[in-house]
């Protein structure tokens, strides 16, 4: 069974993806990235227990797919918001070379 993430780190995950502009994505690696990390595991385990305050279907994959199991709410999301797609085989991935956000 998977612990709670530690509440500091939880937290700077939380503020970084709350900063994350509609139309543009974070992969979870970059979450990490800008924490000085490179737990992306650990952001994805912030996500899945304390994400859903947040604009989650902003993090997504390195591969440009959203978050498994969630496919089908993020690509309501992604259309609403303009967040460019490219469509695939399996159904669709975020064009991270044009929507990939960075905070710097």
């Amino acid at each position: 069974m998977r612990s709670a993430p530690a509440a500091e780190f939880a937290e700077a995950v939380l503020e970084i993806v709350a900063t994350i502009p509609p139309g543009y994505v974070m992969t979870y690696g970059d979450v990490a990235a800008v924490l000085g990390s490179r737990a992306a595991r650990a952001v994805g385990n912030v996500m899945s227990w304390y994400g859903s305050d947040v604009p989650w279907w902003r993090v997504i994959r390195a591969s440009g797919h959203a978050a498994t199991g969630h496919e089908d709410r993020a690509l309501e999301h992604f259309r609403g918001e303009g967040t460019p797609l490219i469509t695939t085989d399996d159904g669709y991935r975020v064009n991270l070379r044009l929507a990939r956000y960075d905070p710097a």
